[in-house]
């Protein structure tokens, strides 16, 4: 019987993941099928339980469930009870684990970033959605004392940090009004930048002004293309790197928890480079730029 294993997300129309992850599963002789589900936060629970069947080996699960699916499943590992946000489902008999290897592939792409250079130690987070979870508590793992998160909405940024407060009691871990000024006095402070918004997805537009960035920054975009923040910080003498080595190292992470078997890293990479230069910018088709997470 060919196993299924599904990403659920709204929208998810267009989708680098399915490629990476069917690349995978061929390449390996897994008989396997990534199917791409559409599904409305109304209809999530029932998805959910569909996942139960004995034909799935698992899931994916994108924006705007990341946070959502939490509930529904009957245990969750280290990763995703301490972001509060699942993106990979594995079965154990008719029971649903939650991970979150969204913490493994920004682990990857952190330490790619950094380099041959010492691990800094301060950080600006732009958002507070699933990806940015991921990305603070690997912040928080790595040692940093000091971690600023700016979302439109305060509120939710303020959520994401007392989620945090018992695992980040040891540092100084803050959310702050998104206002340039408050922007550049923590940039000027910070020495790594992580866009973790959906800001230049589906448009050419930056969450930054482009002279508040200092060429000492180490920039991180979790989108997957050369976006303008990448652009202009590139031209600012930052060094820079897009959401592909997080994507990658995730996807790879997921593949083994659904089969047992080391993922196939060079298929998958050139699954991606091949699915980019068809124009595929979006990992599991995250919305557009007018709805920034958070």
């Amino acid at each position: 019987m060919t196993k299924r294993v599904v990403l659920i997300g709204h929208p998810v129309a267009h989708s680098l993941s399915g490629a990476m992850q069917q690349a995978a599963f061929d390449h390996l002789g897994v008989d396997a099928r990534y199917e791409l589900w559409d599904r409305t936060p109304a209809q999530l629970a029932e998805t959910i339980a569909e996942l139960r069947g004995e034909e799935f080996l698992g899931a994916n699960v994108t924006i705007p469930h990341k946070e959502r699916v939490v509930p529904l499943v009957d245990r969750q590992t280290e990763e995703a009870h301490a972001t509060g946000a699942v993106n990979t489902l594995t079965r154990e008999g008719r029971k649903l684990v939650g991970h979150n290897t969204d913490v493994a592939g920004f682990k990857v792409a952190l330490d790619r970033l950094v380099g041959r250079q010492k691990m800094p130690r301060q950080a600006v987070v732009l958002g507070a959605g699933g990806g940015a979870r991921a990305v603070v508590y690997g912040l928080i793992r790595e040692g940093f004392q000091r971690v600023v998160v700016f979302n439109r909405h305060l509120h939710r940024g303020e959520q994401l940090v007392k989620h945090f407060g018992r695992s980040a009691a040891h540092m100084d871990l803050r959310a702050m009004p998104w206002h340039e000024s408050i922007l550049e006095a923590e940039l000027a402070k910070a020495k790594v930048l992580v866009n973790a918004t959906s800001i230049g997805l589906g448009d050419d537009s930056s969450p930054i002004p482009a002279e508040i960035l200092m060429p000492e920054l180490l920039v991180l975009d979790l989108i997957y293309k050369q976006t303008r923040l990448l652009r202009d910080a590139a031209a600012a003498g930052c060094t820079t790197a897009d959401g592909e080595t997080m994507l990658l190292h995730q996807g790879a992470a997921a593949f083994t928890l659904w089969t047992g078997e080391p993922a196939p890293i060079d298929s998958m990479h050139e699954a991606l480079t091949a699915a980019r230069a068809d124009g595929v910018t979006s990992a599991e088709g995250e919305p557009g730029a007018s709805a920034v997470a958070g």
